[in-house]
């Protein structure tokens, strides 16, 4: 019997995971390199969706100094997003707090020279990973992978984007409005993730509002925000741009998206069910990781 990939991969989400990487792995703590390892370990807690470096203790320049257990979530309040494509249970986006931890193990403060980071480590209870310790993303100033900047998160190997043209009708529309329409999109497949639709401005027949909102994305780089004046209202942050994206999107700069979840697409005259995931409307009280 087959099995589709995509099951296969997700067994695992619930478990605790981790893939070695042979880049060099370096942080950047109060202008000062603490961690530079070519020994580091990709680590996926359970229902963690995207990866944090774990590296051997020596490979840090400073103490780690125990610190004290987070508080026990309850059992009845939910922690993370829906993706009923993925999984039954919520899954940890990415912005879900480095300190929310799904598998057993001693958090820790980083203590190096000038700079400190309080909870920025934690060592787990798994033998294959004794000896190393998981750092925090968000704790340091910067990361590199050999000499280049990693921003958002550590990119996972297994996770990828394509971007490509097509001759599609597009059309978008909320609340009965039409906000744009195009026959040459870009269309960018990302793993695990509805597909995203990248118009050209000019096919915007909605008024767009530049936001002061912006996220960062580990495959694509630094998104900046639209909110859509239709119908005699505002929806803030409706759409998002990458004005300079990393090279893997470099073919959607300058391009408009919407989130699928928050309007009507229409894909060559069929209309598409709106996907839900952790930029739903149910979900925006909770911070969102950058777009898709």
């Amino acid at each position: 019997m087959s099995v589709r990939l995509r099951d296969a991969l997700l067994r695992e989400l619930d478990g605790l995971r981790h893939e070695p990487t042979r880049k060099r792995v370096r942080a950047v703590l109060a202008g000062r390199t603490v961690v530079d390892s070519a020994r580091a370990v990709l680590v996926w807690e359970p229902r963690r969706v995207v990866p944090s470096y774990a590296v051997p203790r020596e490979d840090i320049a400073g103490e780690l100094v125990p610190a004290a257990l987070p508080a026990a979530t309850a059992p009845d309040e939910p922690v993370g997003h829906e993706m009923p494509d993925l999984s039954r249970q919520p899954i940890l986006a990415p912005l879900t707090p480095f300190a929310v931890h799904t598998a057993d193990g001693q958090p820790f403060d980083l203590c190096a020279g000038a700079g400190s980071a309080a909870g920025a480590a934690f060592e787990l209870a798994d033998r294959d990973l004794a000896g190393h310790v998981v750092l925090d993303f968000a704790s340091f100033e910067a990361w590199y992978e050999e000499e280049e900047r990693i921003v958002a998160h550590p990119r996972d190997p297994f996770h990828r984007i394509d971007v490509l043209p097509s001759s599609r009708h597009v059309r978008v529309e909320l609340d009965g409005h039409l906000l744009a329409e195009t026959t040459r999109p870009r269309l960018l497949f990302e793993t695990m993730l509805p597909t995203r639709y990248y118009l050209p401005l000019e096919d915007v027949q909605a008024q767009l509002r530049p936001s002061t909102t912006e996220t960062f994305c580990a495959y694509k780089g630094h998104a900046s925000y639209w909110s859509v004046d239709t119908g005699g209202a505002v929806f803030p942050d409706l759409a998002w741009t990458y004005p300079s994206p990393l090279r893997e999107a470099s073919d959607v700069a300058g391009l408009v998206a919407f989130f699928d979840e928050r309007v009507d697409f229409v894909l060559d005259g069929v209309r598409q069910e709106r996907p839900v995931t952790p930029w739903s409307p149910q979900r925006r009280a909770r911070a969102a990781p950058a777009a898709g």
